[in-house]
């Protein structure tokens, strides 16, 4: 197959590549900034947050490869910064809508990387693809991603576009330590407990689904085949571990996988502005369609990104 991938120097998208050539398939990516890991494929340097009108052979008059599959990655995706800056959602609008005409011009199916974000704070123990309530938008991050999966809907019923739209849950893993651009959570206390300094969890009982990169991707390439051999044609589909931690856990784990026997965790009380506080995922769609079955628990998760990130820095 040829897959075309946008944000496909970010961690999802260079895992998902990587993945795809070991598989044997083309793959051709799009990111607005350089592929710092690898470059065993070939990148267009394109923002596709910019307004464009020309679709048919590519986007803003720059030609794309044909491509069997689309997968749409690219977003700026940091919940906290977006509230401070929140023109960079409407980036992420400009994007897929992009994307969507492309692949209407095209006729190529997309998958779309939405979150559980959109689920607000809702406090439900398992969050299934029915129970989105968009009166509890928590942030332009997560309004941004609800406009995206309206965009896909409305494409989808006008133009018969196949979609498949994945919400994403707290993925981590390899190539996911680029801690001065964007500031995730795993990361960061990994560089920082390994170092003997402290970490601060906002929230004692904030509980998240976390998801390692291997899992997300192995539900990524169901997801491709299942588009492209037309048995899927239109699904929303959380993709996650299904189960919850609490970022107290998490961050014992990371200090229990560097080696910290007495880390300094800070706990603050006050929920960040935009922040969700409780979810895990409902995956009996994604066992269905499918036949997900996520194998790497928070704790070997961890183990593994530690291990990647003193490799990466040896």
């Amino acid at each position: 197959m040829r897959i075309l991938i946008t944000g496909s120097s970010g961690q999802i998208g260079t895992n998902l590549a990587l993945a795809l050539l070991a598989q044997g398939h083309h793959v051709f990516g799009v990111d607005r900034r350089q592929n710092t890991w690898t470059d065993v494929f070939p990148t267009l340097l394109q923002d596709l947050g910019m307004p464009y009108r020309d679709f048919v052979g590519g986007i803003g008059g720059t030609p794309y490869p044909a491509a069997d599959v689309v997968v749409h990655l690219a977003a700026n995706a940091k919940v906290h910064e977006l509230v401070e800056m929140p023109h960079r959602a409407l980036e992420n609008i400009n994007s897929t809508f992009n994307i969507l005409e492309y692949c209407r011009a095209q006729a190529t199916p997309v998958i779309f990387a939405s979150s559980r974000e959109v689920y607000g704070d809702i406090h439900r123990y398992l969050t299934d693809e029915q129970t989105a309530d968009f009166a509890y938008t928590e942030s332009p991050y997560s309004a941004s991603k609800i406009a995206g999966e309206s965009l896909v809907y409305a494409y989808a019923r006008c133009y018969a576009l196949p979609y498949i739209v994945f919400r994403f849950s707290n993925v981590y893993g390899r190539y996911d330590n680029d801690i001065e651009r964007m500031e995730r959570v795993i990361p960061l206390f990994i560089r920082e407990l390994r170092a003997g300094r402290g970490v601060t969890v906002y929230g004692r009982d904030k509980k998240l689904d976390f998801t390692h990169v291997d899992d997300c991707v192995d539900g990524i390439l169901g997801g491709i085949t299942a588009l492209h051999t037309r048995r899927i044609a239109a699904a929303t589909i959380n993709l996650a571990y299904g189960a919850g931690s609490t970022l107290v856990e998490m961050a014992q784990l990371v200090a229990a996988a560097v080696g910290n026997t007495n880390p300094n965790i800070t706990v603050e009380e006050s929920k960040r502005v935009g922040e969700v506080t409780y979810y895990v995922a409902d995956l009996r769609r994604a066992r269905e369609l499918l036949e997900f079955a996520p194998k790497i628990s928070l704790a070997e998760g961890i183990r593994r990104s530690v291990a990647w990130q003193v490799e990466a820095h040896s």
